[in-house]
């Protein structure tokens, strides 16, 4: 099972590291939100899933459940869409500004040439 568990993780980050790497800026808001999940299952794997044990300690309780993960999780939850909306606001702001979604560079007017100081570069 951990091997599965390890499987999924590393498949969703790879999944998320190639969204990032493309070149508009809605794959990337993906990418970034893949990443953070596959954060999320990584820290929930981590703290181990306990059947039946009580999440605080108790002196009649044999076992108890850890519940430091369970509350990391939930707290990046929540500064993960925060992120995520920040994002999103920043790639629209940038869609407006430069009317095109790409990440890098503007493909619809002529980049400047730093060798020459003019736009076009011929």
């Amino acid at each position: 099972m951990e091997f599965l568990v390890a499987t999924g993780i590393g498949w969703v980050v790879a999944v998320g590291i190639y969204l990032l790497l493309r070149g508009r800026t809605f794959p990337v808001v993906l990418g970034l939100s893949l990443i953070g999940y596959a954060v999320n299952v990584f820290i929930f794997a981590m703290g181990r899933l306990w059947a039946g044990a009580p999440p605080i300690l108790s002196p009649e309780a044999a076992s108890f459940a850890d519940p430091l993960p369970q509350a990391l999780v939930l707290t990046a939850i929540v500064i993960g869409f925060a992120t995520t909306g920040f994002v999103i606001e920043l790639a629209l702001r940038s869609r407006h500004e430069n009317g095109s979604d790409h990440v890098d560079a503007r493909p619809d007017r002529p980049q400047a040439d730093p060798q020459r100081g003019q736009e076009g570069g011929r």
